[in-house]
């Protein structure tokens, strides 16, 4: 089965190169074309991109303006044209270590194991965001299918674009994101349409990728802002418990950072965690009205 990578970029210079070099070295996968839809900038990506294309056909870029980006519609412009058998989604600053990345990731859905499939996700840091990624993927794959929302509730819309791979008939027969301009969490937008449909989810702990944030707390509070109005614009998914999975993840954290004496952690922790909670809230506040 061939595979179209997807990858939207906007100010990607210091990632591009590493990024499409670990791309093509990945083993035991059929790549048919990586797609990389720039957000106009002043940077010297597309120059790299230019240079990379010129080197290898399988490689294809478009540049849209920054006006026109969409978390959602910029994604499924490209799936919606796509004629592989399976679609990737990655973004721009993942790092690859690995050349079976990509071959564990697809492998479910070839052996018609999965329908959709997310990669395990690390991070090079020694804060906050080093707990979430534990607790949110652990070290066992598991698959999700409509028969486990009883005992995840919102933990089975769990699905990450920062690495992520959708069967193209299924992703194009459920219409993608519906033409939404979604503000962010496009990607639990589809997990909710592929499940909610009978349609198969796996984690792959196999498939491994650094993803790596050091966020300010008025960047954290914009994200959470957005995650905000997304709930408020899709307020179905209530009904699944996003309060009490926001708030045990806040507990796994606090717990294993006492465990791990991180001081620097505990000191950030009540100003972190606020900072999502009052987004989270104003973001829905706003958007409900």
């Amino acid at each position: 089965m061939n595979i179209d990578i997807i990858c939207p970029l906007y100010y990607a210079e210091k990632y591009i190169e590493s990024l499409n070099d670990s791309i093509f070295r990945q083993k035991d996968v059929m790549i048919h074309s990586v797609q990389y839809i720039l957000t106009e900038c002043n940077d010297k990506t597309e120059e790299i991109l230019q240079k990379l294309q010129v080197k290898n056909d399988k490689i294809r870029y478009s540049q849209i303006k920054k006006e026109e980006f969409s978390h959602s519609l910029t994604r499924e412009t490209a799936a919606m044209q796509s004629k592989a058998d399976i679609l990737v989604f990655i973004s721009q600053d993942i790092d690859i270590k690995r050349d079976d990345w990509l071959c564990h990731l697809v492998q479910p859905i070839i052996e018609n194991e999965a329908d959709a499939c997310f990669s395990k996700q690390v991070t090079k840091y020694n804060n906050i965001e080093k707990y979430i990624r534990e607790k949110n993927y652990p070290q066992e794959s598991y698959t999700v299918t409509k028969n486990s929302l009883d005992t995840m509730g919102m933990r089975a819309f769990f699905f990450s674009d920062a690495s992520s791979c959708i069967k193209t008939e299924i992703f194009q027969k459920l219409k993608g994101y519906d033409g939404k301009n979604l503000p962010t969490n496009e990607d639990q937008y589809i997990a909710y349409k592929l499940i909610m449909n009978g349609y198969r989810i796996q984690y792959c702990s196999d498939s491994e990728v650094y993803h790596s944030h050091e966020f300010t707390l008025k960047e954290l509070y914009k994200r959470y802002y957005d995650t905000g109005v997304f709930y408020a614009q899709n307020n179905y998914l209530d009904q699944y418990g996003t309060t009490k999975t926001g708030g045990g993840l806040a507990k796994y954290v606090l717990v294993r950072a006492i465990q791990d004496k991180n001081w620097k952690v505990l000191l950030r922790f009540v100003p972190d965690m606020s900072a999502r909670f009052l987004g989270m809230k104003l973001g829905k506040m706003k958007a409900g009205k």
